[in-house]
This record gives C-alpha cells, sequence and structure tokens, in this order.
C-alpha cells in the first residue's frame, strides 16, 4: 500500500473515495460505535470501533497504549465485508483444559469476550486476557466463498520502539511465500524494518515502561499463516500468501513443491468458518513470556478421542552427528548395522526413539527403490525387543503424492504400510510454506497419522496450534536450530552469527508459538575463538552445560540428542543426567530472565522439579530462590554448572549434589555463553 491523503473541510471530516483501499485505522476512532471490554484483572482494555468506515480495535494496558487504533477488515469476494456498527454480544470465561503433552497439565483459560454481529453474517470476537488480547473474525453462511485479502493491522504510537524482527530470507526456488521458518533477529526500532521485507511471528516490540508487546497468530486452520510488513509510522501490517494454482519441484535438492502461479485470492471458504486468531502478548516482565499459553488458549480443542498411545520421548539422531561412530567392525553409515548401534545406544539411556533421517528412500519415493542398505523390518524387530521405536524422516511431497488437494489416499497407503510394519512416525520435512494448501495438507496428514497411530515431527513449518487439536504431532522445527553450526561461517576472531543470543531469544519468541525442534545435545563445544562450522564433525557455539540446560529450557515433547553415540559413551556422566529429564511437564514457573540476555525457568514432573539457566555470551552471577519447592522437606539436587575454566575450554564443568529446601537461595555462575542445570528431587 502507498500513501494516502485525507482532505479536512471546516467541522467535518471527508474522506476521499480511495481511501477505501487503504488503511483507516487512525481516524476510525474518530466516528462510530465505542465498544470496550477488559480483562479479567482489569489492566487490559481493549476498544473497538465500528461504524460506516470499518472497524478498528486499540489495545492499553493499565497507563501505557499496546496498539492505537488499527484497522480489522475482511475482502470477500470483492468488497470489504465489515462495516456499520456491530451488534454487542458479551460473555465472561473462567475455565481450564487438560494438556497432558504440554509444559503443564492444565492450562487456565479466562478471559473476558466481546463479539461483534455485523451484515451478512460476519462477526469478530474480541479477548482480553490478563497477558494480552486477541481478535478473530468470523464468517457463517453455507455457499463457498473467496477471502481475497484480510486487512490486519497491529499500529504502535511511534517507529522509535526497538524490535525483534525475524525476516524471510533463503527463500526456496526464488518464491516469495516459500520458506523454512527459520531466522535469526534483527534487532532495531521499527523505523528501521525493510520495506520490501516479509517477517514471521511471533515478533516483539519494546515499549515503554519495560513492557513487550509480542504480535503472532494463533488457532490456523484452513486459512494461510500471517506474516507481517513494515507499514506506515510504527504500524505493522499482515500479508498472507496467496492461494497456490501450479507449481514445481524444486527448492533446495529438489525436495519443495515450490508455486510457480498464485491466484487473486488468499482463501477458499467453504460456508461457515472462524479465521485465525490475531493476537498481541503483553508482558510487564520478560519472564512470564516464557509461561504463557495464549498459543494453546486460542488453538483448537484436541481431536483425538484416544491419545493413551501416544508416547512422547527422546529420540537418538543420525544426521547432525553424520552417523560418526567408532570403535565398532562395521562401517558407519546409513546401513543396518549402524542403526542397530543406535538401538542399542537409545535402550542403554532409557531413549525411546531413534530416528532413521534422509537417505533410507529415494527423493522420488517412499514405497519404491529403498535404500539395500536398511532392513526396516529386522530393525523394527530389533527395536522392539529392545523397547525402541523407529521414526522414518521424509519430505512433505513424497508423503503426499503430486496433488496436495488431493493426497488423501496417497498418505493413507504410505501411513498404512509402515504402521501395520511397526513403525512408530514419520518426520515430515520440507514444507517450507504455509498458505492455505500446506495447512489444510498438514491437518489431514495429522489426522490420518492418528488414525494410523503414528507420531509426527513437522520441519519446515511453526507451529500454529494444530499440536492441540492433534497431540500426535510432537514437535515442529520453523527454528534457526543446532544444525546451523554445521555450516555456520567465520567472520573475523569468531561465528558470524550470536547463536547464544539467539539461544536465549527463542524461548520469549519462537517458543511461544509452541514447541520446536532445535535438536540440542552437542558434547564438542566451543567459545568464540575455538568455534568454526564443519559439516561432517561439527560443535556448538557456548559451553557443554549450555547445551545441557537447553532440555530442560526448550519445549520439545519429542527431544533430540543430536550428538553421536560415541560421544555420548564417552561423556556418559552428562549422558546420564540428560536422558533423565522428561519431554513433558506437569508445571511450569518461569522465574527469571531477559529477551536475549538470560532465561531462568522451572519445570515439574511428578514430584521432581528441573531447574535450568542459560545465558549468552555474557557471563552472569544470579540468584534463584527455590521457595517453588514450598513443601518445606529437604530434597537433593543434581547440579551441573560451569566449570571454572568453561570461558577457556567450553566442554569445562562441574558436577555436585547437595541438600536443599525452599528456603536456600541458589547462586548461580553462568560463563560466557553458559548455562546451569539442575534435577531436584
Amino acid at each position: 500500500m502507498g500513501r494516502y491523503n485525507i482532505s479536512v473541510m471546516i467541522g467535518k471530516v471527508k474522506v476521499l473515495a480511495a481511501v477505501c483501499l487503504m488503511s483507516i485505522g487512525a481516524m476510525a476512532a474518530d466516528k462510530g460505535k465505542v465498544s470496550v471490554v477488559t480483562s479479567p484483572d482489569g489492566k487490559v482494555k481493549v476498544t473497538a470501533v465500528s461504524g460506516k468506515e470499518g472497524l478498528t480495535w486499540a489495545v492499553e494496558r493499565e497507563s501505557v497504549k499496546v496498539l492505537e487504533a488499527s484497522e480489522i477488515n475482511v475482502v470477500l469476494d470483492g468488497q470489504r465485508a465489515i462495516a456499520g456498527a456491530g451488534k454487542e454480544v458479551r460473555r465472561s470465561v473462567r475455565s481450564s483444559f487438560a494438556t497432558p503433552f504440554y509444559k503443564k497439565a492444565q492450562v487456565e483459560d479466562n478471559y473476558q469476550q466481546l463479539t461483534l454481529q455485523f451484515a451478512k453474517g460476519i462477526s469478530v470476537e474480541f479477548r482480553a486476557y490478563d497477558d494480552g488480547a486477541a481478535y478473530r473474525i468470523v464468517t457463517n453462511g453455507t455457499k463457498p466463498r473467496m477471502v481475497n485479502n484480510e486487512i490486519a493491522e497491529f499500529r504502535f504510537a511511534t517507529d522509535d520502539y526497538a524490535a525483534f524482527v525475524p525476516y524471510v530470507n533463503d527463500n526456496r526456488g526464488g518464491e516469495r511465500y516459500c520458506y523454512s521458518f527459520e531466522s535469526y533477529y534483527d534487532e532495531a526500532p521499527l523505523a528501521k524494518m525493510f520495506e520490501d521485507s516479509l517477517a514471521i511471528t511471533p515478533l516483539a516490540v519494546c515499549l515503554p515502561e519495560g513492557l513487550k508487546a509480542i504480535v503472532m497468530d494463533a488457532g490456523v486452520e484452513n486459512y494461510p499463516g500471517m506474516m507481517l510488513v513494515k507499514g506506515e509510522g510504527g504500524t505493522l501490517k499482515a500479508e498472507f500468501a496467496p492461494y497456490p494454482l501450479e507449481h514445481k519441484i524444486g527448492g533446495h535438492n529438489r525436495l519443495n513443491l515450490v508455486p510457480t502461479k498464485r491466484a487473486d485470492y488468499i482463501a477458499k471458504l467453504n460456508g461457515k468458518q472462524a479465521l485465525p486468531w490475531r493476537a498481541v502478548v503483553i508482558s510487564e516482565k520478560d519472564a512470564d513470556i516464557l509461561n504463557c499459553d495464549m498459543a494453546m488458549r486460542l488453538a483448537p480443542a484436541c481431536r483425538i478421542a484416544d491419545t493413551s498411545w501416544i508416547r512422547p520421548g527422546k529420540v537418538a539422531w543420525d544426521w547432525w552427528n553424520n552417523t560418526n561412530i567408532t570403535g565398532v567392525d562395521f562401517p558407519a553409515g546409513m546401513n543396518t548395522p549402524t542403526y542397530m548401534y543406535y538401538i542399542d545406544f537409545a535402550a542403554r539411556n532409557g531413549l525411546e526413539y531413534i530416528i532413521i533421517d534422509e537417505g533410507w528412500s529415494t527423493d522420488e519415493s517412499l514405497m519404491e527403490n529403498l535404500s539395500p542398505e536398511i532392513d526396516l523390518e529386522k530393525l523394527i524387530a530389533y527395536g522392539k525387543e529392545k523397547g525402541v521405536g523407529i521414526i522414518l524422516w521424509s519430505s512433505w511431497r513424497n508423503l503426499i503424492g503430486s496433488n496436495p488437494d488431493n493426497s488423501i489416499e496417497v498418505t493413507d497407503r504410505v501411513m498404512r504400510h509402515y504402521a501395520d510394519m511397526g513403525i512408530k512416525g514419520f518426520k515430515v520435512d520440507f514444507f517450507d510454506r504455509d498458505d492455505q494448501q500446506v495447512i489444510a495438507s498438514a491437518y489431514k496428514l495429522a489426522e490420518c497419522a492418528a488414525k494410523h497411530r503414528l507420531h509426527l515431527d513437522y520441519h519446515g513449518l511453526k507451529p500454529f496450534g494444530i499440536q492441540r487439536a492433534y497431540p500426535n504431532i510432537l514437535n515442529f522445527e520453523g527454528v534457526k536450530g543446532l544444525e546451523n553450526s554445521k555450516w555456520e561461517p567465520r567472520v573475523g576472531d569468531g561465528p558470524l552469527h550470536n547463536q547464544p543470543r539467539y539461544d536465549v531469544t527463542i524461548p520469549y519468541l519462537r517458543m511461544l508459538a509452541g514447541p520446536m525442534d532445535y535438536t540440542p545435545g552437542a558434547m564438542d563445544n566451543a567459545m568464540r575463538d575455538h568455534f568454526f562450522g564443519n559439516n561432517n564433525h561439527p560443535m556448538s557455539q557456548g559451553t557443554r552445560v549450555h547445551q545441557m540446560a537447553m532440555y530442560v529450557t526448550f519445549e520439545a515433547p519429542l527431544q533430540m540428542l543430536a550428538d553421536s553415540p560415541t560421544k555420548y559413551q564417552r561423556e556418559q556422566e552428562c549422558t546420564d543426567f540428560i536422558a533423565q529429564i522428561p519431554t513433558t511437564f506437569d508445571e511450569t514457573i518461569a522465574l527469571d530472565g531477559r529477551m536475549g540476555e538470560y532465561t531462568v525457568i522451572a519445570r515439574r514432573k511428578g514430584d521432581t522439579w528441573y531447574l535450568a539457566a542459560m545465558t549468552d555470551w555474557t557471563p552472569r552471577s544470579l540468584i534463584v530462590s527455590l521457595d517453588f519447592l514450598k513443601d518445606g522437606k529437604q530434597h537433593t539436587a543434581d547440579i551441573f554448572a560451569d566449570g571454572v575454566n568453561a570461558m577457556k575450554e567450553a566442554t569445562d564443568y562441574k558436577h555436585t549434589i547437595k541438600s536443599v529446601t525452599a528456603n536456600d537461595r541458589l547462586n548461580i555462575q553462568l560463563s560466557s555463553g553458559g548455562g546451569w542445570v539442575a534435577i531436584i528431587r
């Protein structure tokens, strides 16, 4: 959208006809019906203004304006659908729901809701939570409709506000909306956002009085995901991938389906449908973001009647470590003896799964011309004997066939075949889009997998709410994880990217949307002066305990051990500790932290607490209270901390065991790029 002009006449504001196609957020606050809804604690206020000029919303938290009046509308069949004064319907909700595959066993869902009903069967639902606000557009009716566009603005008071912006880059096949959803964060004022670039969500804006506002979408289904572009002043505007009409095989190693022609609409609706939620999370303390449940609250409810077969857990993984095992009498690689070795390692250390990554099948088929070096039936039987399940890698296009809109027959045949063999799930890779076609496919895959009792790990996608509807999807990528260390370039005296800073940014932003397959666990660790990228012999930035702390800090119901069995056996003390950490929890408490600087978090499973801290390249000394223990009993803390020489040799750590009570305060010393982790029983 370009700039626009408003002609002002004495005593009356007259809007030029051309403005109908452009943002009206700034003027709608002066006209129309004002409707207000506040959060249960009264601190967050949402003001909706509806009238002949359309609809806007504004958000405040006590004395701070979070969002100025920002436009809301949807273009259906070529016409803006929201106009006139909305009829108010209100309700107050205080509820909760079970979340057995999450960072807590139960999520509280308490909010005040305002619904504005408009003509032609359109309504807009607003919710005010204690920690944020959200709205969604709902279309009623039975006839198919085309969504040409949706107008969603997030208008901040000034473009001087600093922001954490994850830009789209490394496009697949040069296509604007074909991308892996992996980005480092550009930290700069909104004024310096690149006007021609897309940004993915969640995206953070730093407000006065230490507040953070995080823009995100949630509950996405049968609709494209929301990206953001720079608008005028401090405004962020939504942009959506148009519907793909034609595609070609291409992208990275020809693993993608890259659209070559897109429609003049973003979605096709079959009738009544709720569009995704547009949300802003508001936090007075950064640490509170680490325990925010906005994504789960706004997601569709679980659709699997019997979830007893879903088994979160940890995974021995082959790809990152390049199957570099030693001390064996067979050539290591993608072959049956190697994976039997991985199964043995998993069984000895209580890991639930191994993954056989790319290479067991061809790039064109999951059923034909499979690798003759891998005897799947033998491995499945061996894994069953050892209590270790096998998960197979697949590209998205191989799992769906050639037509994403009509793929269920192909998908069902493949999933039934491997489920009958005894495979436990698929790691589905290279989606690399979130247009309506891909989102719909992700739901179909999840439903089909659930029918065959298969687990899924989605790569090339960030979570968007489907994980609550189908909790057999145990993880998502969409994160600059440990794999990036394999090819990280060295510039001057160190790596190009500040990975430890990224590691203590994503818990506040990327993880807000849902679990992330970061794939931690490197046993070769390096300070900046020692680090270099090496695809076949990778290492990590930061200390050993920085990696170990990720197993508590990062949400991942399916969590990888990325390094090789040989290295884990060499470092058995660390491996024994990692193996004890569960991947889902009953309770989470965010203790301390600052976005991009450090995190301190505690999680409980049963009667055992897991406590972790991580920092960027800045060494830190933190005091952490153990009052969350509450029971007054004596506990035993099994602690791994950075060693005194970790700033010189990143593998240095100190392992101690001590008695603690709820009255104790721990002095946590974090090295540069460091970490700290404890199991408290």
